[in-house]
């Protein structure tokens, strides 16, 4: 069975949590938390959270306590999120004020509590 976690319109940019979700993509959900615990990166704590909540939603879609050994990460990827302005302004060349933007990503979880298979890295690719 499968449970899935969004998290939308985080303050971070998606290079820098692609970066994190790329270590803990194909791990357990007790391996990913410790690795994640290890690094040092402002952005872990976004991830870590929609791993547990990942985790949580699976728990309750099977009505019973889960082992976090047993839970697997089957997908995990960052998105673009809307690059709008805030409504704050820059001091811009000229006198002109420049609008502030800020990057913004959507964070997508998918455990399962079947191990995911193993695939080569060049598979899926023509």
């Amino acid at each position: 069975m499968e449970a899935i976690c969004k998290l939308k319109y985080q303050r971070y940019a998606r290079t820098k949590i692609s970066r994190l979700v790329d270590q803990v993509r194909g791990k357990n959900l007790f391996e990913a938390e410790h690795m994640l615990n290890a690094l040092n990166s402002s952005s872990k704590t976004v991830v870590k959270k929609a791993i547990k909540s990942a985790g949580a939603n699976l728990s309750i879609k099977l009505g019973r306590k889960i082992d976090l050994k047993n839970v697997w990460i089957k997908q995990v990827y960052a998105d673009q999120g809307p690059m709008k302005s805030l409504r704050r302004f820059n001091a811009g060349p000229q006198g002109r004020a420049m609008p502030f933007t800020r990057a913004m990503c959507h964070l997508t979880v998918v455990v399962s509590d079947s191990r995911p298979a193993c695939r080569s890295l060049g598979a899926g690719r023509e």
